[in-house]
């Protein structure tokens, strides 16, 4: 649920009239570290409106085929703002400029293109530049696309009268002879020598989708791109939706002008009609579409992946039902007979996956030993792990024993017989770099150096010899260098964050610590706590939680949380004791029983372990002050605050909550019934699940957080408690943001007022400080 929170991780007309106070006097305070600022004191103008804890990053990085070095952006000397393509070669760091940004000036402009993301053609003699891109619902997926020839200089707009912003998802055939792209929900074929454009889809409508992905599919599977070339370039690939049938939900806009705006969508929630998904095949040289012979309803059934095996006119595709327990893996071939028309041969399954719970989509898949075999993560050992598996899945061969979860696969190299994955044997909250033989023998190696506590991350060459390595704790700000592997020698630093961790260093702050709490029955919860600077054992100081409790994400990890973590510093130095705690249910390398455990239950069993914390933990902890106990998450962490509240109102006593769901039945098809099963079969689930249930319970104070333009969770859903929270007379406060979507995060100065009136309404409402 709620993408906000993997993508972040991360009011009010508050009654009662709450002042502003020290952070309205610093509004006109913006950018860079000011020396008129007390640098060692977090404040919420200097975290979410000033320069002070800018993290940099790397790239966009593409590494060049065959260990021939690396790409990246740099700003260009010529032009402020805009970007050379610069490539290294990793063993002697020599830099070589392949695009100046002065090469990609149109024709009539005095500007170079701003660089949004970039491909190469797969000989590297053809660039793709993206850029003026604009958002479609989370990402910005819609956007202007430019040839850039790099023997011939040549710059060429691509679409021809294509309107503005309005190309997605364009990419090269892999002859680099075509490129591809999506506009109004058709497929289009573009010659790069003759630049000639074949429509091969003619279907697109407003409610025929070829291409991409309806907005479910998008949110819950991650289904953007929705189309693939063949390895031969002779046939593309497509998801097709048909979403006439699919209840719409309207957002309304006040503000846009003296009318309100609406804008419609189709969005199937908990037990609605989906789309009809199926699979197309078209020829580049155009004509009818073919369809994938996909067996059962195509509006109950679920297509979250397919692509072409290498090497091969075969399609491979998972398929899952509406309950989500079950996943065949399927494989078709693409023909022509002998009058030149597209032939698709009938399904055939090779694989299935079951679960009593839900079966997650595998992304690990990857075509190995000349298309012999193939990798395969399951979790059908109660553990997550890597399996090669024979073309025609009779097969399988475990290549990660051990009681452990592979986190995620980061290189499989066929070459050299690796594959290189994530893992955590010993710790549910950092993530270290293995490896495992591809033949299933040998032992595992783990690469990460083991001084290097906390959280890595990878971006592996193709020969497997090289990696941008990403290293960061929950103190330690990310530092980027290029390391060689299998070794893991550092050898350049690529970006330290010097600045950033300057700044850090003159923070005063407490100590960060890293705990498990027996909650009772044999079951540890995994949590870090921050005290103030200035802590005393002796004393009692308010607790204040930060909740997800989703299968979405975890919230206890051993990383650096940008500015979000800042903030929680910035409370726990007021006076708070911050604990975050990771209940049973949420996605912890912890075993495939720890994960499921909260199937048909979400809500119910993540607050009561939730619950069953607070208790041990003022127990336990001498120094917290049972009296003053509050909590606050975002999305799913937005549910769970208000399950704590109300199901537990004697043990919470503040609680904000931002963007939630108060009523299940108001989420969507594929996440909701992903774990909670189909409504008619789990009435009560739903029901006790849903905060909604229990707000006439409520007894402490209260704060609703929501945009009125979130297209994920709508605004509906706050007005929906609001009534029943006024039904029971039940005091409570509340600020809605004008068309605000789910990060609420738009329009000037938008993010510095909610974490503003978020420590506001805590300091009021809980008071900070020992007693």
């Amino acid at each position: 649920m709620m993408h906000l929170f993997r993508m972040l991780c991360i009011a009010l007309i508050v009654f009662g009239g709450l002042s502003v106070g020290r952070a309205d006097e610093e509004e006109s305070t913006t950018g860079d570290v000011r020396k008129d600022l007390d640098q060692s004191r977090l404040t919420v103008q200097r975290i979410y409106a000033g320069g002070d804890f800018k993290s940099k990053s790397f790239g966009p990085a593409r590494w060049l085929r065959q260990g021939g070095g690396y790409t990246t952006l740099e700003e260009s000397s010529d032009h402020k703002g805009r970007k050379d393509i610069v490539a290294y070669d990793p063993v002697s760091g020599d830099r070589s400029v392949l695009v100046y940004a002065t090469n990609l000036i149109p024709e009539g402009q005095e500007k170079p293109l701003e660089i949004k993301n970039y491909a190469w053609s797969d000989d590297g003699t053809k660039l793709l530049i993206y850029t003026n891109s604009v958002k479609v619902w989370r990402q910005e997926t819609r956007g202007d696309y430019w040839l850039f020839d790099i023997v011939a200089k040549r710059l060429r707009k691509l679409g021809g009268d294509a309107d503005e912003s309005r190309i997605m998802f364009a990419k090269f055939s892999h002859d680099g002879k075509h490129v591809g792209y999506v506009y109004r929900n058709n497929l289009y074929l573009q010659d790069l020598e003759s630049m000639e454009i074949l429509r091969l889809t003619n279907t697109g409508s407003e409610t025929i989708i070829n291409g991409t992905a309806d907005w479910v599919y998008e949110e819950e599977f991650g289904v953007r791109d929705g189309w693939r070339f063949s390895p031969d370039g002779k046939f593309i690939a497509f998801w097709n939706f048909d979403t006439d049938g699919v209840k719409e939900f309207q957002l309304i806009n006040y503000t846009k002008s003296r009318y309100p705006k609406i804008t419609s969508y189709k969005y199937p929630k908990v037990g609605e009609t989906n789309s009809a998904c199926r699979i197309g095949v078209v020829s580049v040289d155009g004509g009818e579409t073919q369809w994938v012979s996909l067996p059962g309803d195509l509006r109950d059934n679920y297509v979250p992946r397919m692509d072409w095996i290498p090497r091969t006119n075969r399609i491979v595709l998972q398929r899952l039902n509406r309950l989500q327990n079950t996943n065949q893996l399927m494989v078709c071939d693409v023909t022509r007979d002998a009058g030149g028309t597209v032939v698709v041969s009938p399904l055939k399954t090779i694989l299935v996956e079951k679960d009593d719970a839900w079966v997650d989509v595998h992304d690990d898949m990857k075509w190995i030993d000349e298309g012999e075999r193939f990798t395969w993560t399951s979790q059908r050992d109660g553990w997550r792990h890597l399996y090669r598996v024979s073309a025609d899945g009779k097969q399988m061969t475990l290549l990660t024993p051990g009681e452990f979860d592979v986190i995620r696969v980061v290189k499989i190299d066929d070459h050299g017989g690796w594959v290189y994955y994530i893992a955590s044997p010993d710790n549910a909250g950092q993530r270290y770099l293995f490896r495992a033989s591809l033949d299933g023998t040998g032992e595992i190696q783990s690469l990460t150096p083991g001084d290097q506590r906390g959280t890595h991350s990878y971006q592996i060459s193709d020969d497997a010899r090289w990696a941008i390595h990403t290293f960061s704790s929950f103190d330690q700000p990310p530092v980027i260098d290029l390391v060689r592997l299998p070794g893991h020698q550092s050898v350049r630093v690529l970006e330290d964050n010097a600045d950033l961790n300057a700044a850090v260093a003159k923070v005063d702050r407490g100590t960060t610590e890293f705990f498990q709490i027996d909650i009772g029955d044999g079951v540890a919860l995994d949590g870090w706590c921050l005290k103030p600077a200035d802590f005393d054992p002796s004393r009692k100081y308010p607790l204040f939680i930060f909740v997800y409790g989703e299968p979405a994400a975890q919230s206890v990890l051993d990383r650096w949380g940008g500015k979000r973590n800042l903030w929680h510093r910035m409370i726990s130095e007021q006076g708070y004791v911050v604990v975050s705690i990771d209940n049973r249910g949420t996605p912890a390398p912890r075993g495939r029983a720890w994960r499921k455990s909260v199937y048909r239950q979400i809500g119910i069993l993540a607050s009561s372990d939730q619950a069953a914390a607070v208790r041990a933990i003022t127990r336990q902890w001498s120094f917290i002050d049972a009296d003053r106990v509050g909590i606050w998450g975002w999305s799913g962490g937005g549910s769970m605050s208000l399950n704590a509240i109300f199901r537990y109102p004697d043990l919470y006593h503040t609680a904000m909550a931002i963007a939630f769901v108060s009523d299940q039945q108001n989420y969507d098809t594929l996440y909701q019934e992903r774990f909670m099963g189909l409504p008619d079969d789990n009435q009560q689930g739903y029901k006790n699940g849903s905060p909604i249930t229990f707000a006439h319970q409520l007894k402490g104070n209260l704060l609703l957080v929501y945009g009125t333009g979130d297209d994920n969770c709508h605004y509906q859903n706050c007005q929906m408690l609001i009534n029943e929270l006024v039904k029971h007379h039940k005091p409570f406060s509340m600020m809605a943001y004008p068309n605000r979507s789910h990060s609420i995060s738009e329009g000037k100065g938008t993010t510095r007022h909610l974490f503003e009136l978020l420590t506001r309404y805590l300091n009021q409402n809980l008071p900070p400080g020992p007693k």
